[in-house]
């Protein structure tokens, strides 16, 4: 079913050879690409692809015989296609566009008229729908669905992939940051230790040298004298943006929340997705079930904790300003009234932000962050914490 593609490559002048071939099959055979479009790609160009001169060619060709059902019935060969996974069919199916296309399909005016119309399409669709701009369906210009394009919709079902929806109508699961990865760089650690304020606390377990020497000079036995050990007294909490855009960021954030945990002997984290909100939370795993309210996290804390938020800043504008903007739940408060609570209550605040600065002016969320957080947005770079850290000592 995949001779197109093994001709395609020898036709494009990538030397691709029977037993190759035979090797995708058998490896297609024992269920190596787990019935997923991108996992067979990368299967197929490991297998096929020699020469990493020839990435392209098989870009050129792969994109040829599986851009659509058209093609993929071409490529079958006389297999049935109905034999192929359903995902398959609906990935194959999905459309690319050209930056001129994107510039011609227009929103459909604001928040309110998108859910309006979505419970309109909600009552009148009957089934499923493959492309076009009006039903709910695949692969088209529609506001609702996925695998299209559209400036701003609601994601129904499937992966994202121009990050353009406003809401998402389906079950997503998050993995928690590994607070114990190996820190790649000691610089992140070191930057962390100007926020410090120590202070003696606990046991008197540490050996004072100053007043066991004169305690024995004065005794005239050796009589030890201990105190308590000096800690980071500094509190800390940290809220972590988790999910979507921020999968691009987990290594970063990893080493960031890692070194965090080393240096502070104070520290709470929680999780938001996007925006805070009522509710915060400290397992991914258990985030519909185990959350915390935010206003009782306002009420625990101090107000000199160090209130520290990391995250892309990456989001629809009505997730910020928008009762119910919210891209996962529908939530009866803007984003930007909990985050003025939090501001309110923690005087020193600051937001790293792992994406290059020169890039946010782009982003019209980030720069309403920006105005909220009062200026104190910082890059994830050794420059931007040493910013972070003097604006949280401040």
């Amino acid at each position: 079913m995949f001779t197109p593609l093994f001709e395609g490559l020898r036709k494009e002048g990538v030397p691709v050879s029977l037993r190759e071939y035979l090797t995708l099959l058998e490896a297609m055979q024992g269920g190596l690409a787990d019935d997923d479009i991108e996992t067979f790609y990368y299967l197929a160009r490991s297998t096929l692809v020699k020469d990493e001169t020839k990435i392209d060619a098989f870009d050129r060709v792969f994109g040829r015989v599986f851009q659509g059902l058209q093609s993929l019935s071409e490529a079958a060969d006389g297999v049935d296609v109905a034999e192929l996974p359903e995902e398959w069919l609906r990935a194959l199916a999905d459309r690319v566009f050209t930056e001129e296309e994107k510039a011609q399909i227009e929103a459909l005016g604001g928040f309110e008229k998108l859910m309006e119309t979505l419970r309109q399409r909600l009552e009148e669709q009957k089934g499923r729908h493959q492309g076009g701009n009006k039903w709910i369906g695949t692969g088209g210009t529609s506001p609702f669905g996925h695998g299209g394009y559209n400036p701003e919709g609601v994601r129904i079902g499937g992966p994202g992939r121009h990050r353009r929806a406003v809401k998402v109508w389906d079950k997503r699961e998050f993995r928690d940051l590994d607070g114990d990865v190996e820190i790649g760089t000691r610089a992140i650690r070191i930057a962390l230790r100007k926020l410090r304020k120590l202070a003696r606390t606990g046991a008197a377990e540490e050996l004072d040298l100053p007043e066991t020497i004169e305690a024995t000079a004065r005794e005239g036995f050796l009589d030890v004298r201990t105190r308590r050990e000096r800690q980071n007294a500094i509190r800390v909490l940290l809220l972590l943006d988790i999910g979507g855009s921020m999968d691009d960021h987990v290594k970063v954030c990893e080493e960031l929340f890692s070194a965090a945990k080393s240096e502070f002997n104070s520290l709470t984290q929680f999780y938001f997705h996007n925006c805070v909100y009522e509710g915060l939370w400290t397992s991914n795993a258990r985030r519909r079930t185990e959350v915390t309210s935010t206003i009782d996290i306002i009420r625990r804390f101090p107000p000199d904790t160090r209130l520290i938020f990391v995250g892309d800043a990456a989001m629809s504008p009505y997730e910020i300003v928008a009762p119910g903007g919210s891209v996962e739940h529908w939530n009866a408060e803007a984003g930007a009234i909990w985050l003025q609570r939090l501001l309110g209550h923690f005087t020193k605040a600051a937001w790293i932000n792992p994406v290059r600065g020169d890039l946010w002016k782009y982003t019209q969320s980030t720069e309403l962050l920006m105005d909220i957080m009062d200026g104190r947005m910082f890059e994830l770079t050794l420059s931007g914490l040493d910013a972070a850290i003097d604006a949280l000592r401040r």
